[in-house]
C-alpha cells in the first residue's frame, strides 16, 4: 500500500489523528464534522456543521445513555440532513440556541451540564420540533442491532420458537 501526502506533507490519517487528538471541533471543507473526541465523523450536506453537532447533543439529552456512544446517536439524526428537513431543524435549533441565550449561553453547545441542557429542552418539549426530534430517535437510535447488546437485547425470537424457551425466565435486573 502506497501513502501519499498532501502538500503540506501529512496524510490525511496524519492530519485527522492530529487535529482531533488537540481536542477541538473542526471543519474541513463544506460540511465535514469531527466531534472533538474523535468518536465520529459526518458530512452534512443540507444543515451546517455546528447545526448538526447540536442536533446530536440534543439527541443524546433527549435520550441519554453513557453507554451508548455518539456515533450511534449520529446515525439516528443524519435522516434530518437532507433538503426536505434542512429548514425546519435549522430553525428549531436557532429556537434552542436562543433558549440558551436567555439563560446566558453562547449557544446550546456551551452549557456544561446536562441538566441545564435538559430545563431548556423542557421549556420547548411542546414544541413541533422537538416532538418530531424525540419521535425519530424512538426508532432511529432503538432499531439499531448493533445497540442492541448495549441493552441486553438478543434480538427477535420469534425465529427461535419464541421466547418461553429463550430468554423467558432471563430477567436478572428485576
Amino acid at each position: 500500500m502506497t501513502t501519499t501526502t498532501g502538500p503540506k506533507g501529512l496524510t490525511r490519517r496524519q492530519l485527522l489523528s492530529r487535529a482531533t487528538s488537540a481536542g477541538a471541533s473542526f471543519v474541513v471543507g463544506a460540511g465535514f464534522l469531527a466531534a472533538p473526541d474523535g468518536a465520529w465523523a459526518m458530512e452534512t450536506s443540507e444543515l451546517q456543521p455546528e447545526t448538526f453537532a447540536t442536533l446530536v447533543q440534543m439527541a443524546r439529552d433527549i435520550y441519554p445513555h453513557d453507554k451508548v456512544g455518539d456515533a450511534f446517536y449520529v446515525i439516528a439524526v443524519k435522516g434530518y440532513d437532507s433538503a426536505e428537513a434542512a429548514q425546519a431543524v435549522e430553525d428549531g435549533i436557532a429556537a434552542l440556541n436562543a433558549a440558551a441565550a436567555g439563560k446566558g449561553y453562547a449557544s446550546y453547545l456551551d452549557i456544561g451540564w446536562e441538566r441545564d441542557r435538559v430545563d431548556i429542552l423542557r421549556g420547548m418539549e411542546n414544541s413541533a420540533f422537538f416532538q418530531q426530534v424525540r419521535g425519530g430517535l424512538v426508532t432511529g437510535l432503538y432499531n439499531q442491532k448493533a445497540v442492541w447488546p448495549i441493552f441486553g437485547y438478543e434480538g427477535s425470537s420469534y425465529e427461535f420458537g419464541g421466547y418461553i424457551d429463550r430468554g423467558f425466565n432471563d430477567i436478572n435486573w428485576l
